[in-house]
C-alpha cells in the first residue's frame, strides 16, 4: 500500500477505527506529522482534535536513548531501567528535563494559540502518527496520555515497523496499524507525497477544528424564580453534556466575570454545561451585607439547584458547583445540608471558613484551590480543610494572588477544576472492549 499524502491515510486509518465512531472520544495528532492524519480520523469519528505534546529526554552524548518523556501539565516518564546506563547525572537530568519541559510548553502554546488544551480525563484516547520506525515518541505519548487520566489508549497509525508495534502494545489498549512491512526504512517511502509539515499548518487545522468543536448554543438571560427573587444567568449546554457545573460567584463579582467565563469555556470543551447566573437582584447586590450573607446566598444556590432540575435538559445530568470568594463558602454551606443535590464541588480563592459549621456534613468530593501568593486565604483553607470529612483536597497555585491575575496562573485553576470535575462529577466513561 502506498498512501497518497497524509490526507489520504487519515481517512484509509479512520476506516478501522470507524467502531469508536459516537463514543467518548479525542483525536490526538503527534506534531507535525501526525495532525493532519489525526484530523481526518476525528472528522471520521465526529470527535475533537487537539495536539499531544511530548519530548524525550535524551541521554547526555546519546540523545537518541530515552531516559524518558515529559508532556503537558508537568507529567514526567522515567525510563528507570534505562536511567543507569544513560551517564545521566541527578544535576544533569534535572537540567534536561527542565529544558524538555520548557519545549512542551512552548510548542502547546504555538499550536493551540492560546485555547485550552481538551480534558483526556475518563476519555478514549486516540493518538495518531504518520508512520512509526521505533516507536519511542509514541510510546511516551501514550504513557503521558495514561499519566494525564485517559480512561482507554488508542494508537493508531497508518505504517509501523513490526517491532514498533511490538514495542507499543504494552503500554496502549489498542494498536491499529494498516501496513507493517518487515523492512522499513523510512516512513516517507510509504508516501507519494510527504512533504514536510509546518508549524503553520498545524495551527491552521487546529484552529479549524476548534472552530468545528465549539460548545453548543448559548441560552441568554435564563430566568430563575425562586421563592424572594428572579435571578438572571447564562446557561451553555453543549451537544452530548455529561454532567452542569453552576457557579456561585463571590464579593464584587458576577456572571460577566471573565475570569468565571474562561474557567466555562474550558469545562464546556470537556462536555460539561454551565450556569452563570447572580445571586442577587442589581438592588441586593448594592447593600455589602448581602454579599457576606452565606445563608442567604446557600439558599438561592439551592433554589436555582431546585429550578434546573425541573428543566427537561437536566434529565441525568449530575452537578457540580463552582465557587469563587464568599461564593464558596455558600456552597459549600448549602452542601452541608441533607439530600444536597450536588456531586463535586470545586472552590477558587474561596472562603470555606464563612461555612465552618457546616464543613463536616459535606459529602460531594471538594477541591480547594489556593493562590500561592494569597498566605492569608490559603491559612484559612487548610484550616477548613481539616474539619472536612469528605474526599477533599487543597492544591495551591505557585506564583498566583488572589484574583489569579498573574500570567498562566487562571489557566491552571480552570484545568484543575475541569480534572476534578471529570474525575468526580462524570459518570465514568465506558472503555470500547479492544
Amino acid at each position: 500500500m502506498i498512501f497518497v499524502d497524509r490526507t489520504d491515510a487519515g481517512r484509509r486509518l479512520a476506516g478501522r477505527l470507524a467502531g469508536h465512531s459516537g463514543r467518548d472520544v479525542i483525536v490526538l495528532g503527534l506534531p507535525r506529522g501526525g495532525v493532519p492524519v489525526a484530523a481526518e480520523v476525528a472528522k471520521r469519528l465526529h470527535a475533537p482534535l487537539d495536539v499531544i505534546v511530548v519530548r524525550k529526554l535524551g541521554a547526555p552524548g546519546n540523545r537518541e536513548l530515552a531516559m524518558g518523556a515529559v508532556g503537558e501539565r508537568g507529567v514526567v516518564i522515567l525510563n528507570r531501567s534505562v536511567l543507569p546506563m544513560a551517564g545521566a547525572s541527578n544535576d544533569q537530568l534535572r537540567a534536561i528535563q527542565k529544558q524538555e519541559e520548557d519545549n512542551v510548553r512552548r510548542r502547546a502554546s504555538l499550536f493551540r494559540q492560546n485555547r485550552p488544551a481538551i480534558s483526556v480525563a475518563g476519555r478514549t484516547v486516540v493518538i495518531v502518527d504518520d508512520g512509526m520506525a521505533t516507536g519511542a515518541t509514541a510510546k511516551a505519548a501514550c504513557q503521558v496520555a495514561r499519566a494525564m487520566g485517559a480512561a482507554h489508549v488508542v494508537l493508531a497509525v497508518p505504517v509501523a515497523a513490526p517491532q514498533a508495534v511490538t514495542a507499543l502494545r504494552p503500554v496502549a489498549d489498542e494498536v491499529v496499524c494498516l501496513e507493517m512491512p518487515q523492512w522499513l526504512r523510512a516512513v516517507g517511502q510509504w508516501y507519494q507525497d510527504f512533504s514536510e509539515v509546518s508549524d503553520d499548518e498545524v495551527m491552521a487545522i487546529l484552529a479549524e477544528a476548534g472552530h468545528q468543536n465549539r460548545p453548543g448554543k448559548t441560552l441568554a438571560e435564563v430566568h430563575i424564580n425562586t421563592t424572594d427573587a428572579e435571578l438572571i444567568g447564562d446557561l451553555t449546554l453543549p451537544p452530548d453534556a455529561r454532567g452542569l457545573v453552576i457557579f456561585v460567584h463571590g464579593s464584587g463579582s458576577s456572571r460577566h466575570s471573565p475570569r468565571n467565563a474562561y474557567v466555562a469555556h474550558l469545562l464546556n470543551e470537556a462536555r460539561l454545561g454551565t450556569l452563570l447566573f447572580d445571586l442577587l437582584t442589581g438592588q441586593e447586590g448594592g447593600d455589602r451585607a448581602n454579599v457576606f450573607d452565606i445563608e442567604l446566598l446557600a439558599g438561592r444556590l439551592v433554589a436555582t439547584t431546585r429550578w434546573v432540575r425541573r428543566q427537561p435538559w437536566s434529565a441525568g445530568l449530575p452537578i457540580g458547583w463552582f465557587g469563587a470568594s464568599t461564593g464558596s463558602a455558600a456552597a459549600l454551606w448549602a452542601a452541608g445540608k441533607p439530600h444536597a443535590d450536588v456531586t463535586a464541588i470545586v472552590s477558587r480563592g474561596g472562603r470555606p471558613d464563612l461555612a465552618a459549621s457546616r464543613l463536616s456534613q459535606v459529602q460531594a468530593p471538594t477541591l480547594l484551590i489556593v493562590g500561592g501568593n494569597d498566605p492569608q486565604v490559603l491559612r484559612l483553607n487548610e484550616q477548613a480543610a481539616a474539619l472536612m470529612t469528605c474526599p477533599h483536597e487543597v492544591m495551591v497555585v505557585p506564583g498566583a494572588s488572589h484574583l489569579f491575575e498573574e500570567p498562566g496562573t487562571l489557566e491552571t485553576a480552570a484545568t484543575l477544576a475541569r480534572d476534578w470535575f471529570a474525575q468526580h462529577l462524570l459518570r465514568p466513561a465506558t472503555a470500547p472492549a479492544g
